[in-house]
């Protein structure tokens, strides 16, 4: 085969060669970055920030992966703006609109970027004239995840622990003594 026929053969072909390329090469580079990521955040974090920054950068190099490729095979970035645009919207809905989902996933997102609350301490969340403790054991898109004293889990929506008064504890409350129950003599008999 010769060099004018092979050139020829790129040249046809080039956005394919290209593409596979990109996503070739696309494994190699995010991990390259998460290396870089973890040397310069390393011992100051804890495990579980990581991990979540971990996952939102090879989102971010994926995302930048695709929007190279429709560039490339000439997709408008005209619509994607549109479409970009409405998903804001959408999220804009979702700080305010507390009754919904998507409300929990954006309150996720601040909670994420905020380094007060993060798991393994101690919180009281204020509710009126109630209130839940407990310890932070995860923090999920929808909820955080509180391990009260008794062992029991409460999931508390990310919307509400984000517009609630947290109260961060800086030891593990103390299990509350339990009255002594007055114990009533039976009917007909006197003291």
């Amino acid at each position: 085969m010769d060099y004018i026929a092979l050139l020829n053969l790129m040249q046809d072909y080039y956005q394919w060669l290209f593409t596979l390329l990109m996503l070739l090469l696309y494994p190699k580079v995010a991990k390259v970055t998460l290396r870089v990521f973890e040397k310069t955040v390393i011992g100051r974090d804890d495990v579980h920030r990581v991990k979540r920054a971990r996952w939102l950068i090879k989102t971010a190099l994926l995302i930048a992966l695709l929007m190279t490729l429709m560039i490339m095979w000439g997709i408008e970035l005209r619509g994607l703006l549109v479409v970009g645009s409405s998903i804001f919207a959408l999220l804009g809905v979702g700080l305010f609109a507390s009754w919904s989902l998507l409300s929990n996933v954006t309150s996720f997102f601040t909670l994420f970027v905020q380094n007060y609350c993060r798991i393994g301490l101690w919180v009281r969340v204020v509710d009126g004239a109630n209130f839940v403790e407990g310890k932070i054991i995860d923090m999920t898109f929808l909820n955080v995840v509180l391990e009260t004293l008794d062992g029991n889990r409460v999931l508390y929506p990310n919307n509400l622990f984000i517009v609630r008064p947290v109260i961060v504890l800086s030891k593990a409350p103390e299990k509350a003594a339990k009255k002594a129950e007055k114990k009533q003599l039976p009917i007909g008999v006197k003291r």
